[in-house]
């Protein structure tokens, strides 16, 4: 009987001693694993949001000279004189030059952007200018008329007119001036 008790024992404590691992199995990735097959979360809300709310296109400054626009400067170009700039507004058809000698604000015509306030005061200041040129002159040489000082002062003027410049012919027709 002793024997049998050992054996009993022996059946009993050899499978409390031997056991199976726990496994524990785990239905979330961890966030390594998460990251490493490709979920963003946060980057894809704020490319969701991103999407939502419109933005402007960025142009290159090839696209926007094709549609008329003049790219600002990359320098500020502080070497620029009134001369300059009013041969640019000439250049983009703006501002013409009129058979009676004035500045002709051409707003219409205008090619690569608009007019800006400065410009404007700029052209009336122009204007403002030559007529007061053109009485000097008046008091020069009394005998000629105001019409007569005008057209001899506009037809040597007309001639350093920037080529490509917006000109008004003798019949009222507008035009770039050939060179």
């Amino acid at each position: 009987m002793k024997r049998r008790g050992l054996l009993l024992l022996a059946a009993l404590a050899l499978p409390g001693c031997i056991r199976a691992p726990e496994i524990v199995m785990v239905d979330r990735a961890t966030a390594l694993e998460e990251q490493a097959s490709g979920s963003f979360k946060d980057v894809e809300r704020r490319l969701a949001r991103a999407g939502m709310s419109p933005t402007p296109v960025p142009f290159t400054p090839n696209q926007l000279e094709e549609l008329g626009i003049q790219p600002t400067p990359l320098v500020e170009n502080l070497g620029r004189t009134q001369a300059d700039r009013v041969d640019e507004l000439l250049r983009r058809h703006c501002v013409g030059e009129g058979k009676d000698g004035l500045l002709v604000n051409t707003r219409r015509q205008c090619q690569a952007g608009r007019m800006t306030a400065d410009d404007v005061a700029l052209v009336e200041r122009v204007n403002r200018a030559r007529m007061h040129l053109w009485q000097w002159m008046r008091t020069v040489r009394p005998d000629v008329t105001e019409e007569a000082v005008r057209r001899s002062w506009q037809q040597v003027h007309a001639k350093g007119v920037i080529c490509g410049g917006w000109v008004e012919a003798d019949d009222g027709t507008w035009g770039e001036k050939k060179c």
